[in-house]
């Protein structure tokens, strides 16, 4: 067996009438006496493999009876074409080897609740389902990453520990870092990004963000995924236009790439096709009168709450900006509206069919005093933001960036009914394990 080649299911179609080798996990499995059907998965698909009395041996054919969902199996059989069969093709079965029985596996094929599935987080996994989420996800990253190459982009880390608030100081997770006081651990690496694209131009860092948000709602993690880019000389419409690009380039790609995936989901493809260029656009000001005519209790000056982006989400068919915000809801960070001082240059980009914010941007306040005098408004520590005002003292120039969260990217894509399965391994205010 070990003298042939190694075969994984996705490249099964490339061995018609070949002998191979497939190693992998039990699925599934049913009997018509002497046919055994095997399904047989592997990480990159399923496939079925067939054993009849009398081809294989006895040993072989009656192995099926302890054979158990999730245990682990070497097969070798001849590839040929069906297609009735999953994936278009099955293995005519002359082998089998076990490498061990899963005994009572926990996740039947039976119904079990969320609770009980996310306590066993780390089989859950394997379920078809959540195999087609991570696919996707990886795809998302993909994508992402391939958009900023081709643009001439260069990736940035920024540090996961640090001593500056990049958002609000009431949602920090914070330790000791040795004698020089109190760290955090990032909520953004936007703060870093803007002193890198003063060096390289355009940047962008991709990493985990952590936010100690006592939020229970379906689109909040505590840690979660968000790439974060930066531009110099971007004002604001040339951040909007680069965001519109981003999130086409992605569903562009995912609808290429996982039409499989998308089909073990059921999502209705017609509604990520219209995800073209160029998306929706609202003021706040247009965004509260429209959310107190449907309904809502929002006032002006307060931010969107879930509730309020579902509902503006819920009026386009595809992606909406909603705007200019008022300062006194923004960050620090942010550079006045040049005709209503009230405003900042910024924008939240609401995804369609209800599902909110998944990207937030804004240019950024280029001019020293202006910004002097909004930390000290916001009453953060000036001191640890002196490294970040050298970037208006030496070279200050007007630039832009934005934050996208990869899950509520993945959930919106693969309408998921909550964020905790866009993620392989959610940290929510009640989860920490597995």
């Amino acid at each position: 067996m070990s003298m042939i080649d190694h075969t994984y299911i996705e490249d099964i179609g490339t061995r018609v009438g070949e002998e191979v080798v497939v190693k992998g996990w039990l699925y599934n499995k049913r009997s018509k006496g002497k046919i055994h059907f095997l399904l047989l998965r592997d990480g990159t698909g399923i496939i079925q493999c067939v054993m009849v009395k009398g081809v294989v041996s006895e040993e072989t054919f009656n192995s099926y009876e302890e054979l158990s969902q999730e245990s682990s199996l070497e097969v070798r059989g001849k590839v040929r074409e069906d297609t009735r069969a999953p994936g278009g093709y099955e293995l005519e079965l002359s082998f089998l080897k076990i490498i061990q029985i899963a005994q009572d596996y926990p996740i039947t094929p039976k119904s079990h609740g969320t609770a009980y599935l996310m306590e066993h987080r780390h089989l859950w996994l394997r379920s078809r389902r959540q195999y087609a989420i991570l696919r996707i996800r990886n795809e998302v990253i993909f994508a992402i990453r391939d958009f900023f190459y081709r643009r001439r982009f260069v990736l940035v880390d920024a540090p996961i520990l640090t001593g500056a608030i990049g958002e609000t100081a009431s949602t920090l997770f914070e330790t000791e870092y040795f004698d020089q006081g109190k760290a955090y651990l990032g909520q953004t690496g936007q703060l870093y990004n803007e002193a890198a694209c003063m060096a390289l131009g355009k940047i962008y860092c991709f990493g985990p963000s952590f936010r100690a948000e006592k939020s229970k709602t379906r689109r909040h993690l505590t840690e979660f995924w968000q790439v974060e880019a930066e531009m110099a000389y971007y004002q604001h419409e040339d951040n909007l236009k680069l965001q519109e690009e981003l999130l086409e380039y992605v569903v562009r790609w995912v609808l290429d790439k996982s039409t499989k995936e998308l089909e073990i989901l059921e999502r209705d493809l017609s509604k990520l096709e219209k995800v073209k260029v160029p998306f929706h656009r609202i003021s706040y000001d247009e965004a509260v009168k429209i959310l107190n005519e449907k309904g809502s209790d929002i006032k002006w000056g307060a931010d969107l709450g879930g509730d309020d982006e579902t509902i503006l989400s819920n009026l386009h068919e595809k992606p909406v900006f909603v705007c200019n915000y008022p300062k006194k809801a923004r960050a620090f960070y942010m550079k006045p509206h040049p005709e209503r001082e009230e405003l900042v240059l910024c924008a939240d980009l609401l995804a369609p069919e209800g599902y909110g914010e998944i990207i937030g941007g804004s240019e950024r306040n280029d001019d020293y005093d202006s910004l002097v005098k909004r930390i000290k408004e916001e009453k953060l520590p000036l001191d640890a933001y002196s490294w970040y005002l050298d970037l208006r003292k030496y070279g200050s120039v007007p630039h832009s960036g934005f934050g996208m969260g990869v899950e509520r990217l993945v959930t919106w894509i693969c309408k998921l009914p909550h964020i905790r399965e866009s993620i392989p391994f959610p940290r929510m205010l009640y989860r920490l394990y597995p």
